[in-house]
């Protein structure tokens, strides 16, 4: 009786193609050999973290906001405190820097290279985008001296205090915005950006401009 001997299954083989550097699993570099400057699968933990981060952040000024009107409501020293100007301006920065930041995203998700041709285009909107948001940050410590020279400080009464508090929370979160946007920057120049990053970082940002244009309305309302 003819005896048949199988092949072994090829299981070590495939499994280092898989990890070989051409496109095997989650690696960057496609069969072609061209690298891939955007990931294609989300990166859900950025997803998630962002959404608890937001929720939290919502939650904070909010209390801050019932804390103003409890205040305003109770108190018979409060005053009427007129606005500077420049706030106006730095508004317009932030909603130009949302603008910028979307059309970079745009055009990483219509990526398809790792060239350094076509990393130019997001790179340079990303780039803008930072640059307006420290605008904006240099805008708001412009407008807290305005305020001092006019003898109005962080205790001086409970107008300028609330200013001051809203302002100055609002401005580290736009810091840390600051800070993801470099991150992405720094992911995008090596080319393992992933476009989870890039929307957790997007969405994060656009969330900034929103709550300042609400905190600038509290402001003018209530102050």
């Amino acid at each position: 009786m003819a005896t048949t001997v199988h092949e072994p299954p090829q299981v070590e083989a495939r499994r280092l193609a898989d990890y070989s550097g051409n496109g095997g699993r989650r690696n960057l570099v496609p069969a072609e050999g061209d690298l891939r400057a955007v990931q294609d699968r989300p990166l859900e933990p950025a997803k998630t973290g962002i959404w608890v981060a937001l929720a939290a952040i919502t939650m904070s000024f909010a209390a801050l906001t019932s804390a103003l009107v409890v205040r305003q409501g109770v108190g018979m020293d409060w005053r009427h405190l007129t606005l500077p100007p420049i706030l106006y301006l730095n508004t317009l920065l932030l909603v130009a820097s949302s603008g910028t930041l979307e059309l970079a995203r745009r055009h990483v998700v219509t990526y398809a290279g790792g060239s350094k041709t076509q990393i130019a285009a997001p790179m340079r909107w990303l780039v803008i985008t930072l640059a307006l948001g420290l605008l904006f940050i240099a805008g708001q410590c412009i407008a807290w001296l305005q305020l001092k020279s006019e003898g109005l400080y962080l205790a001086t009464n409970p107008n300028s205090s609330f200013f001051y508090v809203f302002t100055g929370a609002h401005a580290v979160h736009v810091l840390g915005g600051l800070l993801g946007l470099l991150y992405v920057i720094s992911k995008l120049h090596r080319s393992i950006l992933r476009r989870g990053t890039l929307a957790a970082a997007s969405q994060y940002w656009h969330f900034m401009d929103l709550l300042w244009l609400y905190l600038l309305l509290v402001l003018w309302m209530k102050l």
